[in-house]
């Protein structure tokens, strides 16, 4: 069961870092949305923003540069999500369980729908980002974002990390279940209040 838990705190490592990282990307989300709304109001500083980015502030540019900001957070985010146990629960039913009984829940969960979902979602990701490379799809606006595919690729990542948080919930729900039970880390199962739990 050492094994399991050691690959299991592995990945864990590599979604965390990633989500955390990921993260940053809030600060020019934000930054961007405020420049786009704000020089919308004012032609004198919409004119002084194109003159200044080379035609880059402008508000169809921004607008879809918001939208890939907040795809890219959302996506790289959403394994780092599950990890630290913050995603969106309905524990009407599970905060009325014991622990080891929540933990079976968790593991078919896993099991049944999270890792079988994103694999099959990561299968059709591959084609949807390898067509938009190849075909060197860009926005559909004149004065849009080229080079779609990039965003399309922070998806397939996204889901890729999303299936590597799955995977160290299920080895580590694997060493708990059967292995030694003190061994079991409160960020895998939710605690009865229905909050998250610290990863240690």
């Amino acid at each position: 069961m050492d094994g399991l838990v050691r690959a299991s705190d592995g990945l864990r490592r590599v979604v965390e870092t990633v989500g955390r990282l990921a993260c940053w990307l809030i600060l020019p989300m934000i930054l961007v949305t405020v420049w786009d709304v704000v020089s919308r109001k004012s032609p004198a500083l919409r004119e002084w923003g194109l003159a200044v980015t080379g035609g880059i502030a402008h508000s169809t540019i921004l607008q879809e540069l918001e939208w890939h900001l907040h795809t890219a957070l959302f996506a790289l985010c959403l394994g780092y999500a599950y990890i630290k146990n913050a995603h969106v629960r309905v524990d009407l039913i599970l905060e009325r369980l014991e622990p080891r009984a929540r933990a079976w829940i968790e593991l078919l969960g896993c099991l049944l729908f999270m890792l079988p979902y994103t694999a099959l979602v990561i299968w059709f990701a591959l084609d949807f980002t390898w067509t938009s490379w190849a075909n060197a799809e860009a926005s559909v606006s004149l004065i849009g974002i080229p080079h779609r595919w990039v965003i399309k690729a922070v998806l397939l990542v996204g889901l890729i990390l999303a299936f590597l948080a799955g995977l160290a919930v299920l080895l580590r729900l694997l060493a708990y279940l059967f292995g030694r039970r003190e061994r079991m880390d409160l960020w895998v199962v939710p605690p009865a209040s229905g909050r998250g739990s610290p990863s240690r």
